[in-house]
């Protein structure tokens, strides 16, 4: 039987349902189900998760999601989490279209573009009177169906790489179907349409200026066909307030121009276009929708090529292979359903972002230009949200999905190519400038130094040289980088900056980057940028044990408060967070910061009252590697062991509020996932695992032996259950281990890690 994840419109849990066995076989089952069956698309889609039920395919360029997010006057949008990042949010029930276009667990809103609605009835293109409750929700890895409460529509969805395609069983009646191109997330305005004929429309839809960069703007080419001729078609227009007129501009004043007797083609704002329909009952229309980021012409061959047919159960069935395919890659036994489906979400999530860029004949956009190139033996990827995935999900890529890791090493070195710098929070061939540090250098050095050269690291080393030395009048990547180069730090400038976490991520970069120049051989380089990793002492504080902001002349910000503010806050020189969410982020040298504490014990003292005052935030990246940190003082590596257990019981459930936070392009789920098989790349550019007790009886991940030796790394734990989470003893390649910290080498030629477990730590 398949585990299927269905929602209502009126309930807050999931059903389970019975459904009909997979068509496709895969190297293994767990109890008879598929791995992609214990996927609950559901989870993060509330409490900022950021993620969405719609369907997709492992770095897919199209998704197609139920957009339930609506503005109101002032541009505000509902949604009960408030901040909208996100095209859907679970909590929500009013839907106003499938959109084409979306980002996954991102923390600023854009794209959720490519609007398709069906409808009933007489023809009505203001979404503020058009939406609907939904019901009956179901969503798994490459389908999601939904009930249209008030036209009585079934809908459905699935995808290709670049392709949607949609499914709506009618009603008897007048079916509309819109395309809305003034609807969406984006910060962006400016559409254009045009009706091929009566079965197509072709145009493209400005999007961009995420987290309101103004310089990132990004346009989108689409195709839309359906299945049906349409009897009627035509277009619409938000029309201005005149002159002299009584009534004001407004998103809700139903103010459009409906255009039933011209399809030439439409330019402007708010803008779309509508096909009208004569439906039996239960008569199924559907639309395939093609994207392109290089061109209308583009769009239609990736159609083409990824839909020559109408065939929504043959590219559904397509769809739920190739996730089941990527992952199949790890194999978990033992643990609860629950954790099942924790696990295999958190994977679903990780394979999401960054997603394929190039159409099917290879054009893409390049970096920060107009001109269009052509990919040269390998996948371009997009959305490369580095300062979240660095930590985790790069290194977890780099294991279990080398092939697609080394397609986006050389996707960041081209960018470099392109530009003339590595990108920072890249988006569809922009920079967003988002968040702080240089995390490109961490990349690339940590992937290199785990055994990943598949990629041109000298010109590589070139560009990451490059913003690690450029005077900060001309380095977009480090502004400071004159004053930080000459003192090994930033200043303090104002009431409320960054400096603090700003340089931290330098030293993080810095030590990276140092790690890979020792390993080419570049001595000098190595000792610099080594030297330069540790300025991070110059902010510490004995008087609080804690990182403080510092004054141009080395001393300390007076009034320091280090309990000052929440994440998203004014605080003084740290971003999103605080002091005591900043003070243990030097990854690269936690010893050296524990000899500035005055040893193991104080150090210990610190890093407990940070989960016991409640001033960890597992919801942010810069603490999430404080759990691991005991693991540092011999006799204490107990701790780590609670501590991570603790937190994947308490912060990530089943429920749609079950990740603790924005997942970050996966970062937060790739957490999850090293957290529940017991180990973890603790230090960025050190190519070392630290350990803590698995959730699992047996964990089996399947390598590549086209990168790694070895066909596979299996994890065993003997006497495990829910109360047994403290190792007693450890084997590694049948031998005994005895320390907390392997390298990535002893991980794959040993191949076998077994853990002993107890219900008491061995102190």
């Amino acid at each position: 039987m398949r585990l299927s994840f269905v929602k209502s419109a009126k309930k807050e849990a999931f059903l389970y349902c019975a459904a009909v066995m997979g068509m496709f076989l895969l190297p293994f089952t767990i109890h008879g189900q598929k791995p992609s069956e214990y996927v609950n698309p559901f989870i993060g889609t509330s409490n900022y998760g950021a993620t969405f039920p719609g369907p997709v395919v492992p770095w897919g360029m199209v998704s197609v999601v139920p957009y339930n997010v609506t503005p109101h006057e002032g541009n505000e949008y509902s949604n009960t989490d408030g901040w909208c990042s996100n095209p859907y949010v679970y909590n929500n029930e009013l839907m106003t279209g499938f959109s084409h276009v979306n980002l996954s667990g991102v923390g600023c809103p854009d794209l959720g573009s490519i609007l398709l609605m069906p409808t009933t009835g007489d023809l009505e293109v203001d979404f503020n009177r058009y939406g609907t409750a939904i019901s009956n929700q179901e969503a798994s890895p490459g389908y999601y169906s939904a009930f249209l409460d008030r036209y009585s529509i079934k809908a459905e969805a699935t995808t290709t790489t670049r392709t949607g395609i949609s499914r709506y069983t009618f009603p008897e009646g007048k079916a509309n179907i819109l395309l809305n191109l003034g609807h969406g997330l984006t910060n962006e305005s400016g559409a254009f349409v045009k009706m091929v004929s009566d079965t197509e429309i072709e145009g493209y839809k400005l999007m961009g200026t995420f987290c309101y960069n103004p310089e990132a703007v990004i346009p989108v080419y689409f195709v839309v066909e359906f299945s049906k001729p349409a009897i009627k078609r035509g277009y619409w227009k938000k029309q201005p307030q005149l002159p002299g007129t009584r009534h004001q501009w407004s998103s809700t004043s139903g103010q459009f121009k409906i255009y039933d007797n011209y399809s030439r083609e439409l330019a402007g704002e708010q803008i779309g276009a509508w096909y009208s329909f004569e439906t039996e009952k239960g008569e199924t229309i559907e639309a395939k929708v093609g994207v392109s980021y290089v061109s209308i012409e583009n769009a239609r061959k990736n159609l083409n090529a990824e839909q020559p047919a109408f065939d929504f159960e043959q590219t559904m069935a397509q769809a739920k292979e190739r996730w089941n395919h990527q992952l199949s890659k790890i194999e978990v036994e033992g643990g609860s359903e629950e954790d099942k489906v924790k696990f295999y979400t958190a994977l679903y999530h990780l394979l999401i972002h960054p997603n394929i860029l190039q159409d099917v004949n290879g054009e893409y956009p390049a970096m920060e230009s107009a001109e269009i190139l052509k990919t040269d033996g390998h996948n371009r990827h997009t959305v490369f949200s580095l300062w979240d995935t660095y930590r985790n999900v790069h290194p977890l890529l780099t294991l279990v999905y080398p092939e697609q890791q080394t397609d986006m090493l050389n996707s960041m070195v081209d960018m470099y190519k392109e530009s003339g710098w590595l990108p920072k929070w890249e988006l569809y061939s922009r920079e967003t400038n988002v968040m702080e540090g240089d995390p490109a250098l961490v990349v690339l050095a940590d992937s290199y130094l785990r055994g990943l050269t598949g990629f041109d690291v000298e010109t590589a080393y070139e560009g990451m040289m490059k913003s690690a030395m450029s005077g900060g009048d001309e380095n977009p990547l480090r502004p400071h980088n004159d004053f930080f180069k000459k003192n090994h730090f930033i200043a303090f400038r104002d009431s409320f900056d960054n400096t603090v976490s700003e340089a931290l991520e330098f030293y993080v970069a810095d030590y990276s980057l140092s790690r890979l120049a020792l390993a080419l051989g570049k001595k000098k380089d190595h000792e610099m940028l080594y030297e330069r990793s540790l300025g991070y002492k110059k902010y510490f504080d004995p008087e609080y044990d804690l990182m403080r902001p510092l004054e141009a002349d080395g001393t300390f910000m007076p009034n320091f408060d280090p309990m000052q503010g929440e994440m998203f806050e004014p605080v003084h020189g740290f971003h999103e967070g605080n002091s005591w969410q900043y003070s243990f982020a030097v990854p690269h040298d936690i010893r050296g910061l524990m000899r500035l504490m005055g040893g193991a014990d104080r150090f210990v003292h610190q890093l407990e009252r940070t989960f016991n005052d409640g001033l960890f935030d597992m919801s942010n990246e810069p603490d999430m590697g404080y759990p691991w940190f005991f693991n540092y003082v011999k006799g204490e590596e107990w701790r780590t062991q609670r501590t991570v257990r603790d937190c994947v019981n308490r912060y990530f459930h089943t429920g749609p509020d079950g990740l603790p936070g924005n997942d970050d392009t996966g970062t937060m789920s790739a957490w999850l996932l090293y957290s529940m098989m017991g180990f973890y790349p603790v230090s960025p550019a050190d190519p070392v695992y630290t350990l803590s007790s698995p959730v699992f009886d047996r964990v089996t991940i399947h390598l590549d032996e086209d990168y790694f030796p070895g066909e596979k790394i299996v994890i065993e734990s003997v006497n495990n259950s829910e109360d047994n989470i403290y190792i007693r003893k450890m084997e590694l390649g049948g031998k005994p281990l005895r320390k907390f910290m392997i390298s990535h080498d002893e991980l794959i030629e040993k191949g076998y890690l077994k853990f002993y477990l107890d219900d008491q730590p061995d102190r």
